[in-house]
């Protein structure tokens, strides 16, 4: 059984506008997913979809098998989110934030279950303390701490590392991985393509409300990763432009970049050599380097 299950969604605004086209997805169990995209893309109002705080147009949305509309109570107690907005009590402690959230769903006091989750999260030390005297960090965590009160299966988190500085981002990082270990499903929307680069299993890639792309994160990278030849050359007062005009390159500073079809042109650096060298450009360097999913990220996006 998966996670998630979308069929056939379609979001529309009473203006009009058209936030979600036809999304077909599904999420599989126990795995970190990344949906990436530019702001306005649709990702917000689609996890908001999912978890019950917008109403679809039409389509079909399970959660572990629960329909969202015809069995909601089911679907939801599944599911934990973390919104991009820090929106809590700031004077209630850090553990009674917990306790009051796991109440909301009908679960029974377990300071044994909050506990764990308090130390998972680091948090078990602030755990006396109000949430206003939290570092953004910290309160980030404890949004986390929250939505996991109910024990749910799949945690998702929109935009979850947001405006937090690279350490905490990592720290955070390791949260995400523990609970998944652990066997939570995740899914994440983020502007960090770093983020989904270290963290996810499978990544999909969503502009005007369309889903572009979902594939595990190594097939993305094998399938639309051209490889980038990085030359570095002597000087010279040839015209590079018109004499290397056949292949797609960058000139910065004292170096040449070129994007080459390996793949399906294997003869591609070597015809490049021979042109170096046939014109009589001097270099002293070469390095080759796979594009990364920022990359192939925005590629996507500008088609």
């Amino acid at each position: 059984m998966n996670a998630i299950s979308i069929k056939n969604l379609n979001k529309c605004y009473d203006n009009g506008f058209k936030a979600l086209s036809n999304i077909n997805l599904e999420i599989k169990k126990g795995e970190i997913f990344a949906l990436l995209g530019p702001n306005g893309a649709g990702k917000s109002t689609l996890i908001n979809i999912i978890c019950g705080i917008n109403k679809k147009k039409d389509g079909e949305i399970s959660v572990f098998g629960h329909d969202i509309e015809k069995s909601y109570k089911m679907a939801r107690s599944k599911i934990g989110l973390v919104p991009q907005e820090i929106a809590t009590d700031s004077f209630e402690r850090v553990i009674d934030t917990l306790k009051f959230s796991r109440g909301l769903f009908n679960k029974e006091s377990s300071i044994e279950y909050i506990e764990k989750v308090l130390k998972s999260l680091e948090l078990f030390e602030k755990r006396n303390q109000q949430i206003r005297t939290l570092s953004g960090g910290m309160k980030r965590r404890v949004m986390i701490a929250k939505a996991m009160s109910h024990e749910p299966n799949i945690l998702f988190l929109d935009e979850p590392t947001a405006g937090v500085d690279v350490e905490l981002r990592q720290s955070l990082w390791k949260n995400l991985y523990d609970l998944k270990k652990n066997g939570v499903t995740i899914f994440l929307t983020t502007h960090y393509i770093e983020e989904a680069e270290r963290l996810a299993d499978r990544v999909g890639i969503i502009n005007k409300g369309e889903i572009l792309m979902v594939e595990k994160k190594a097939k993305i990278l094998e399938k639309l990763g051209d490889k980038r030849v990085v030359i570095t050359i002597n000087k010279t007062k040839k015209k590079l432009n018109n004499i290397l005009a056949k292949y797609n390159f960058q000139k910065k500073k004292n170096k040449l970049i070129f994007s080459l079809d390996l793949k399906n042109n294997r003869n591609s650096m070597s015809c490049l050599f021979k042109d170096l060298i046939k014109n009589s450009i001097p270099f002293n360097d070469v390095e080759i380097k796979k594009n990364n999913l920022e990359e192939i990220f925005l590629k996507l996006i500008d088609q």
